[in-house]
């Protein structure tokens, strides 16, 4: 009997053994390698914004995920991501970004349907509030100045008022009103003339020094939390 017992014991256990390494293989799925990037526009035209502030969400079915995959632009406006090939659906959800991504008739953000086969590359298209025309920043006598001009893009019921215009200055390439070391501000009462909008600012002694700082011009919205931007430059002072 003790060894009958022992034989079934270890009959048992090698079965165990099997069942077990039968889940772990299924359970090894390969890592996602399909890399999507692209970047939010208007008519082609990138959408300059403050880093890692502006977010979007992606959804696959079929998986047995509910929640979404979780991104946010960088300053270029810029997203990438990982996955896995299959169907996704790209939403850039409400109150994100100062501009407008298209809605469904209940006022829910609407979707991308990105069929992902390998590394893809794929634009945004949004529509801003107002756009930063013309910049042109430079440097001399330790002093940044920026002139440019600003349209408003959206003129219909859904229309925000301009709030001001900064500029701002940093040390680094990261450039916005929580990334600077000097910046300058006119509120949309002090803009005489949307088409001619100047400002100046002094940058302060760095430690340690150096001799080129990086800017660029950013709009706030009233209504609206994140600002759009000009595209990032650096100056030698």
């Amino acid at each position: 009997m003790q060894s009958r017992y022992h034989h079934t014991s270890y009959f048992l256990l090698l079965i165990s053994c099997f069942l077990l390494s039968g889940g772990c293989k299924k359970d090894n799925y390969d890592p996602p390698a399909a890399q999507l990037t692209g970047r939010i526009v208007y008519n082609g035209e990138p959408v300059n914004v403050e880093y890692n502030q502006v977010s979007y969400q992606l959804y696959q079915f079929g998986f047995g995920k509910v929640g979404p995959i979780e991104g946010t632009f960088n300053q270029e406006g810029v997203y990438s991501q990982v996955l896995f090939n299959g169907e996704y659906k790209f939403i850039i959800p409400n109150g994100q970004g100062p501009f407008r991504w298209k809605q469904t008739g209940a006022g829910a953000p609407d979707s991308v349907t990105i069929n992902i086969q390998g590394n893809q590359t794929l634009d945004m298209e949004v529509t801003p509030y107002y756009l930063i025309r013309s910049p042109q920043l430079t440097a001399g006598n330790n002093k940044v100045t920026a002139t440019c001009s600003i349209e408003q893009i959206i003129t219909d019921a859904s229309a925000r008022d301009l709030e001001s215009v900064s500029l701002y200055v940093n040390k680094t390439q990261f450039v916005s009103g929580a990334d600077n070391i000097e910046s300058a501000t006119l509120s949309a009462a002090d803009i005489a003339d949307p088409d001619n909008v100047t400002l100046q600012v002094t940058v302060p002694a760095m430690t340690p020094a150096q001799d080129y700082v990086y800017a660029r011009i950013g709009l706030k919205i009233a209504g609206v939390e994140d600002r759009i931007f000009s595209p990032l430059v650096r100056l030698d002072l």
